[in-house]
């Protein structure tokens, strides 16, 4: 079984009253819009991967399936 401590984790959050990606500490990306922060989280996890680097993208407050009503 595979552990996911060889992955780097980018987190799209609220920060500063505003969204941002976390990595590491570190905050980038830092914009009013949820999709900007998000669109710089997978261009950076893009980067991250090219350069041979497994990582995740995750959004703080979504679950990543939407349940039927």
């Amino acid at each position: 079984m595979r552990t996911d401590l060889d992955r780097a984790v980018l987190t799209v959050l609220r920060h500063d009253g505003g969204w941002a990606v976390e990595h590491e500490g570190e905050h980038y990306g830092h914009s009013g819009d949820k999709e900007v922060a998000k669109a710089c989280a997978h261009k950076m996890a893009r980067r991250m991967q090219d350069g041979g680097k497994p990582c995740q993208v995750r959004v703080s407050g979504e679950h990543g399936f939407f349940a039927a009503r």
